[in-house]
């Protein structure tokens, strides 16, 4: 989302960064680093945070800097330990409360110049993920740690394999190594051989796009019940997964749901999982039912102004504001200050949502029937209230018509919609490329 940086740079001095996610892999997993410049000041700590997602926990750390790591996972208690290098964490020492299956965690400066995060569980955990995310789109460098729940049996019997640590070697030649021998002949000097010269590092590839589809309901919500006694979860479920399978399949986007199956989840924790996958764009699916048979057809929802303002609003009176806008930290901002800024950002992404209703009704509208009446609307919908992330809800037809419930039943159909929405997608992020470039 580097674009809301730049919308409030006039006003950076304000505010500082804030960190968001990175994640370590198994209990022996380690990661290598870029390589730190010489000496290079003390690595801090700028911010932690927890979130959780319907299958682990994910705790993120924002560094000034890159610095190697070590993961592992530790029985008798339950606890997963982070070893990094010097570090320094204002506060860091006092425990703090954890959520999901993180208990609490606490950081711990070791002899001899180290550090220790230690993450305790509250039973059994196994390391799903971690990885350093280097600093890009105007974020720091990021490590984030997922963890998720094993069974004890399955605990005990992973073997545990020792870790080795990461380090950054730079390529160095000592001071013998470059003085010319002595000269066996006044006239021929012989100099000495130096190292290999380290090959330059390829520069990073950028990463693709990251969609987030949530097919809506779930669970003991099983949303509209359509004509036939089709649930409106199902729907939305099957044509998620075709849609992640075209756009995995086009090889342009990375893709996640935030259900694969029949599981209930908040509304807010929806958006809590695409703002913590730094999503580029989050669409949500959905399929209403009314009293009319006749009414049919694709209509999409945008945030309407009202509903923007007031949750602009709620966001800045909120305590804790460190995640109200991806990158930046609002919490030691007066109400009046937050509000203008969430505000300026949520202006700027409702554009780009707008933005790609518009297209999403143009690519649709030649594969599938919209409502005649006003296809663009715009509501308050909690899953669209996101300040810094393109949003946008697909009411893919009426369950409540048996022609729309024949079609959106059939794989033929939903795999037209989703060519539809491929295409939208694509012109999307070309807009978008070109509107970065200009």
């Amino acid at each position: 989302m580097p674009r809301l940086l730049a919308i409030v740079a006039a006003l950076g001095a304000l505010l500082g960064a804030v960190a968001l996610p990175c994640a370590p892999a198994q209990a022996q997993t380690t990661a290598a680093l870029p390589f730190p410049p010489p000496m290079q000041e003390r690595v801090s700590v700028l911010n932690a945070r927890l979130g959780l997602h319907p299958d682990k926990t994910r705790l993120v750390l924002e560094l000034t800097d890159s610095v190697p790591f070590t993961v592992s996972v530790h029985g008798s208690p339950y606890r997963v330990v982070v070893d990094l290098p010097d570090v320094s964490w204002p506060g860091g020492n006092t425990v703090m409360a954890g959520k999901g299956i993180v208990a609490r965690y606490r950081f711990e400066g070791r002899d001899g110049g180290a550090s220790r995060l230690v993450v305790e569980t509250d039973g059994p955990a196994r390391v799903v993920e971690s990885y350093l995310i280097p600093p890009r789109d105007g974020f720091k460098p990021r490590f984030v740690l997922d963890i998720a729940r094993t069974t004890p049996a399955q605990f005990a019997a992973s073997a545990p394999v020792a870790a080795t640590t990461a380090t950054a070697a730079t390529a160095s030649v000592s001071r013998d190594a470059v003085r010319p021998p002595a000269k066996k002949d006044p006239i021929v000097p012989v100099a000495a051989a130096l190292p290999p010269p380290v090959p330059p590092r390829a520069a990073p590839v950028p990463e693709k796009p990251m969609i987030v589809v949530d097919p809506g309901h779930g669970g003991v919500d099983p949303g509209a019940v359509g004509v036939g006694g089709v649930y409106e979860k199902d729907i939305t479920l099957a044509m998620a997964r075709e849609l992640k399978r075209q756009l995995e399949g086009s090889g342009r986007y990375r893709v996640r749901l935030t259900r694969d199956k029949d599981v209930f989840i908040r509304l807010r924790d929806r958006v809590a999982i695409a703002r913590e996958s730094n999503a580029d764009l989050f669409l949500s699916l959905h399929a209403d039912s009314i009293g009319s048979a006749n009414m049919r057809g694709l209509s999409i929802y945008t945030l309407s102004d009202r509903a923007s303002d007031r949750e602009a609003e709620m966001l800045a009176a909120k305590e804790n504001r460190a995640d109200a806008l991806a990158g930046m930290d609002l919490s030691s901002e007066n109400d009046l200050v937050a509000s203008i800024l969430i505000d300026l950002a949520q202006r700027d992404t409702m554009n780009h949502s707008k933005r790609f209703a518009n297209m999403a009704l143009e690519h649709l509208g030649r594969e599938v029937k919209l409502i005649p009446n006003k296809p663009h609307r715009q509501a308050g919908f909690a899953v669209l209230t996101a300040p810094d992330m393109p949003s946008a809800l697909v009411e893919m037809g009426y369950l409540s018509s048996p022609q729309d419930v024949s079609l959106l039943s059939k794989s033929a159909h939903r795999e037209k919609l989703g060519r539809g929405m491929v295409r939208t997608i694509d012109a999307y992020f070309k807009w978008l490329t070109g509107a970065q470039k200009s």
